[in-house]
């Protein structure tokens, strides 16, 4: 039996939609038929690429060993493609951190298609352990981090320089110190990005640097939840100096100097199992003409 483009195609889709009825849709086929397409490669290859849990399709480990393969094939019939078209298409799939995704992001992208006008970016948003599982499960071309992280399968890239401010509401106690002792941390309560996020990777080993511990109030996944729960006076918050420098030039929030050790990188995360197609590494090499 014979392993076709539109199978492979179908498998690279399911894994990246993580659902076979949203990949048949994108495929324009039947259930029955993208079911029996599947199961038809499967076959061809001599080994399952999901375990049916109930309703739901798990991508096994030789799925995940055979993903980035399979994308080399559709990037090699993208740059088919391209050649003959002589100029630069398709769909550019980011997955970015917040910070990035929101502060840096949108005027890059906006560069970038102002250059090649017939690309087409799809952009998704989470912290930097999304956007890890994205590029390992194949459903992003590249990654942009906050934290620093280490992967078997991926390609870690430093790219710009960042720094973290603590800081409070213009009316609390703090807000008038030129710095704040580590005591004074101690004392005060937090409200802080979730596990799992770059920007609390890096508060955390901040804090464990200085050998300190912390109150936490709050944990929130949205960096305006965390602005407007510190300007309510519910804690200090700790975020990119990106994030917050309109409310510290317009007063509505103030930045604490302190001891701990802020200072990051973000970085550019790529699968290093496959050769890039021609889209996906010109928008590398622009975004490190950016650093």
């Amino acid at each position: 039996m014979s392993i076709s483009i539109k199978r492979l195609q179908l498998f690279e889709a399911t894994a990246r939609l993580g659902k076979l009825t949203k990949a048949a849709d994108e495929l324009a086929l039947s259930q029955s038929a993208a079911s029996q397409a599947l199961k038809e490669l499967e076959q061809s290859l001599g080994y399952p690429l999901f375990e049916r849990v109930g309703r739901d399709l798990l991508i096994t480990e030789n799925g995940v060993k055979a993903l980035p393969k399979v994308r080399q094939i559709a990037d090699l019939l993208d740059s088919l493609k391209l050649a003959n078209l002589n100029t630069m298409s398709g769909v550019l799939r980011i997955v970015a951190s917040a910070t990035i995704a929101t502060y840096l992001l949108p005027k890059l992208i906006a560069k970038f298609v102002k250059i090649y006008p017939e690309v087409a970016p799809e952009i998704h948003i989470g912290n930097t352990q999304m956007v890890i599982d994205h590029l390992d499960k194949g459903k992003a071309s590249i990654g942009l981090i906050e934290g620093p992280t280490v992967h078997r399968h991926l390609q870690i890239t430093p790219w710009q320089a960042d720094k973290l401010q603590v800081f409070c509401p213009p009316n609390h106690p703090l807000a008038t110190k030129a710095v704040i002792s580590l005591e004074q941390l101690q004392q005060q309560t937090w409200i802080l990005r979730e596990h799992g996020s770059g920007t609390r990777a890096i508060f955390d080993a901040a804090i464990e640097q200085v050998g300190a511990q912390i109150n936490l109030g709050i944990e929130l996944t949205r960096q305006s939840a965390i602005k407007e729960s510190v300007k309510a006076g519910l804690g200090l918050g700790c975020l990119s100096q990106l994030s917050i420098a309109e409310e510290l030039n317009n007063g509505g929030l103030v930045a604490l100097k302190s001891p701990l050790n802020l200072s990051r990188r973000f970085s550019l995360v790529t699968n290093k199992e496959y050769q890039h197609n021609l889209l996906t590494q010109t928008f590398i090499d622009f975004l490190l003409k950016m650093n």
